[in-house]
C-alpha cells in the first residue's frame, strides 16, 4: 500500500485550491458507463472471492504478531514505539505490515484507557476503512471503535483526519468516549458541532482528529470557499501572506481534506445527498415581498378538482389552466409581484406546497414561535436549515408565525461531489448491500462484508399489516402491554414522524402504560432516555433519532426475558432503515426480537402503490386471511418504487451541481 492513500499525486489536487484536496474531473459519459457496467457485473463477483474472509482476516494475523511484546511494554515502551511508526509511516507508506503493528499498538492502548480491546472484527472492519472502501458492520459490532485503528494510524503518520456522524449526539459522544485512547498517542480531539462560533471551529479542524457531522463539515467547506471567492491559489495566499494580509485566510477553518471516515456511509452518501447543500444568507425582502397571506387564501379558494394537479409521488403541485385564469382574475387590481405572471403563479404555486405537501409533525416542527425543519431520516430538527423561493416564509404565514428574512443563495454542492474530494476516503455502515452499486459508480468505494463477532440472535416476528391506522395502534398497545407488563421485557417502538409518536404515546397513556417519548419536540435528556431503554420493563417512544449509532445496553435480568423488543410501525421508504431500527436490537450477541406492525393507510403504500394498496384492501375486506405473501409483495412494490425515485433525484441532483459549476466557472466562480 503506498503512500497515495492520502497523498495524492500532484496532478490529482486542486491547483487554485487554498488546501489539499482531490481535484474534480467530470468522467466522461463512456468512463460513466464502463464504470457503471464494472459496479454491476465485475465488482459483485470480486467482492464475494476477495471478503470471504480471507483478504481482511490478514490484518489480523498482522496485528497479533505483536501482541504479546505490546502487553508486556510499558506504557513508555509504546509511546516510543508509536513516536517512531510516525517516521516509519511517512517514509514507507501504509503497508500491510506497518499498519499491522500499528493496530496492535492501538488495541493494547484501548484496553489500557477506555477499557475495550478491538475484537478482530473490528480490526478487519478499520483496515477496509484504511484501504478506502465502504466496511459493511452489522448493527451493533462497535463501528465507533473500529474507527480509531485507521484514524489513529493515519493521525500518528500527521495527516488531519475527519470522522463524520449523522447527528451532534452521536459526534460528541464518540468523541468524549475515544478522546482518551487518541491522547495516550499524543494526538489531540476536536469536535464541531452546531451553532459553534468559526473561531472554535477552526481550532476544532485543527486538532489531529475532529468528529463532526456531514452538514456542519459541508457548510464551514462551502464557508470556506465564500471567504476565498475560489479564486485564490495557494501562491496568491502566500504572497499576501508575505504582505502581512492575512484576513482571507483567517476566513479558513478546514486545514486540508485528507482522509475521512464516514459512519452510517449510507445515509450519508444516499439519504441526505438527495438535497443539494445551499449556503444562503439572510437579505432584507423586498418591499412588496410579503404577499403570503392573499396566495394562501387564494390557494385555499382553489377548486382541487378543477384548478390544480397534486401529485403526492413527485411531491409537486400545478396551476391547470382553469386555476390560472381564476390567478388572473384574483390579481386583477393588485400591484408588485401580482402584476408578473411568472411570479404570481409561483406564489400561488408555493401557497399551495405549503398547505397540501408539507405537514406539521412530519416534515416540520413549531416551536417558540417558528417553524423548524424536521430531518426525516434522523428525526431531528435543523433549526439552521429553511426552505428556499419563499417556501419557508409561506409555510410560516400558514402557521402564524412572524416570518422570517428571505434567504439568497451565496453557494451550493452536493454531498457527491463534496466526499469525492478527499484524498483517501471511507465509510461504514450496517446497512451498505442495497446501495453497494450507487456508491461504487458514484464515489468509487468497493464493499467489504466484515464478518460478525459473535452469531446474531435476533428473532423476526411476523409483521402484522392493519387495515387501518386506528386498529395499528391497538394491536401495538396489545404488543407492548403483552411483553413489557407481562414479562417485563423492555419494548422500543419506533415511528417514522412527530405526529405517529405522538399519536401512540397517546393511546399508551391513556391505557396506563407508563412510557419515554424522544422526537424532534421532545429531545431533552436523548443520552438519558437511550440509556434506559433495555432496562426491564422499560417502554420507549422514538422517531429516527434512535434509529442510527445508538447503543442500547440491556439492563440486569433482561436478556434471561428475552432482550429488547422492536416494534416497526411504519414501514420506509428504504429498506435499509428498516433493517437500521431492528438492529437496534440482538447486538454483539445478545437476545433480541423485532417485528412490524404496519397500515395499508401509511404515507408508503397510498403514495407509491396507491393502485395496488386499494385493491389489496377491498380483497382483504372481502376475503380475510389473505397470504402473508400478498403484503409482503405491496411493501416490495412501495419500496422499491420510492428508492428508484429517490435514486433519479440524487442523479438529477449531481448532474444540476455539474452543470451550475461549469456555467459559473466562466464568471471566474465555482460553487
Amino acid at each position: 500500500m503506498s503512500r497515495t492513500l492520502i497523498l495524492a499525486d500532484a496532478a490529482d489536487i486542486g491547483v487554485t485550491r487554498p488546501y489539499a484536496e482531490r481535484a474534480e474531473v467530470e468522467a466522461g459519459w463512456h468512463d460513466r458507463l464502463a464504470r457503471f457496467l464494472v459496479a454491476s457485473t465485475v465488482t459483485p463477483v470480486r467482492d464475494r472471492l476477495q471478503n470471504s474472509g480471507h483478504r481482511l482476516h490478514r490484518i489480523v494475523e498482522l496485528a497479533g504478531r505483536h501482541e504479546r511484546s505490546l502487553r508486556s511494554a510499558s506504557d513508555s515502551d509504546v509511546l516510543h514505539r508509536a513516536q517512531a511508526m510516525r517516521r516509519r509511516l511517512r517514509r514507507a507508506g501504509f503497508t500491510p505490515e506497518l499498519v499491522g503493528e500499528c493496530f496492535a499498538m492501538v488495541r493494547e492502548a484501548a484496553s489500557r484507557t477506555i477499557g475495550q480491546r478491538h475484537y478482530e472484527s473490528q480490526l478487519m472492519g478499520g483496515w477496509a476503512l484504511l484501504e478506502g472502501k465502504l466496511a459493511e458492520m452489522a448493527t451493533g459490532e462497535g463501528k465507533t471503535v473500529a474507527a480509531t485503528l485507521p484514524a489513529c494510524t493515519v493521525a500518528l503518520a500527521g495527516y488531519p483526519v475527519h470522522v463524520i456522524t449523522v447527528n451532534d449526539y452521536l459526534a460528541e459522544r464518540d468523541s468524549e468516549e475515544t478522546a482518551p485512547l487518541y491522547q495516550y498517542f499524543g494526538l489531540s480531539v476536536g469536535t464541531v458541532v452546531q451553532g459553534m462560533q468559526r473561531a472554535a471551529r477552526r481550532e476544532a479542524y485543527s486538532k489531529s482528529v475532529t468528529y463532526c457531522t456531514n452538514k456542519e463539515i459541508a457548510f464551514d467547506y462551502l464557508r470556506d470557499g465564500v471567504a476565498l471567492e475560489r479564486r485564490s491559489s495557494r501562491l496568491h495566499l502566500a504572497l499576501e501572506g508575505l504582505r502581512g494580509d492575512t484576513s482571507r485566510d483567517d476566513g479558513v477553518v478546514l486545514r486540508g481534506l485528507y482522509f475521512c471516515i464516514v459512519d452510517e456511509a449510507d445515509s450519508v452518501f444516499v439519504d441526505e445527498a438527495r438535497t443539494p447543500l445551499i449556503l444562503s444568507a439572510s437579505v432584507r425582502p423586498a418591499e412588496e415581498a410579503n404577499h403570503s397571506d392573499l396566495a394562501l387564501g387564494f390557494a385555499r379558494s382553489l377548486d382541487p378538482e378543477k384548478d390544480y394537479r397534486l401529485d403526492l409521488f413527485e411531491r409537486s403541485v400545478a396551476l391547470t389552466d382553469r386555476g390560472k385564469t381564476r390567478l388572473d382574475t384574483f390579481a386583477d387590481g393588485l400591484k408588485g409581484l401580482w402584476t408578473s405572471v411568472r411570479a404570481r403563479e409561483e406564489l400561488a404555486t408555493q401557497a399551495l406546497s405549503a398547505l397540501l405537501l408539507y405537514r406539521a409533525d412530519l416534515h416540520y416542527v413549531v416551536s417558540d414561535g417558528k417553524v423548524q425543519i424536521v430531518d426525516e431520516s434522523t428525526g431531528r430538527v435543523m433549526p439552521d436549515r429553511s426552505w428556499e423561493r419563499g417556501l419557508h416564509q409561506m409555510i410560516e404565514a400558514k402557521e402564524g408565525c412572524a416570518l422570517t428574512e428571505r434567504r439568497e443563495t451565496l453557494a451550493r454542492m452536493t454531498y457527491q461531489r463534496l466526499f469525492r474530494r478527499y484524498l483517501r476516503l471511507g465509510g461504514m455502515t450496517g446497512t451498505a448491500r442495497e446501495v453497494s452499486r450507487e456508491i461504487k459508480s458514484v464515489y468509487d468505494l468497493d464493499m467489504a462484508a466484515v464478518p460478525l463477532h459473535k452469531p446474531a440472535r435476533r428473532v423476526y416476528r411476523k409483521a402484522q399489516v392493519c387495515m387501518t391506522l386506528a386498529e395499528k395502534w391497538t394491536r401495538v398497545a396489545d404488543s407492548v402491554a403483552q411483553l413489557a407488563l407481562a414479562t417485563g421485557q423492555p419494548v422500543l417502538i419506533g415511528t417514522r414522524s412527530v405526529k405517529a409518536s405522538e399519536e401512540i404515546s397517546a393511546v399508551l397513556s391513556a391505557r396506563g402504560i407508563e412510557h419515554s417519548l424522544l422526537n424532534a419536540k421532545q429531545d431533552e435528556g436523548e443520552a438519558r432516555v437511550i440509556g434506559l431503554a433495555g432496562q426491564t420493563a422499560r417502554v420507549t417512544v422514538a422517531t429516527n433519532m434512535a434509529g442510527r449509532g445508538t447503543d442500547i445496553k440491556l439492563g440486569p435480568g433482561v436478556a434471561e426475558v428475552g432482550g429488547l423488543h422492536v416494534i416497526l410501525t411504519e414501514y420506509h421508504e428504504s429498506r435499509r432503515i428498516d433493517r437500521q431500527l431492528f438492529g437496534r436490537c440482538a447486538r454483539q450477541g445478545d437476545p433480541g426480537s423485532c417485528e412490524a406492525i404496519v397500515s395499508l393507510e401509511d404515507e408508503l403504500f397510498e403514495v407509491y402503490a396507491p393502485l395496488a394498496t386499494r385493491m389489496i384492501r377491498r380483497l382483504a375486506r372481502a376475503m380475510p386471511g389473505l397470504p402473508s405473501g400478498v403484503f409482503r409483495g405491496l411493501k416490495a412494490l412501495a419500496q422499491s418504487t420510492a428508492e428508484r425515485k429517490n435514486a433519479r433525484v440524487r442523479i438529477n441532483n449531481l448532474k444540476l451541481d455539474q452543470r451550475l459549476s461549469r456555467v459559473l466557472a466562466f464568471s471566474g466562480k465555482g460553487e
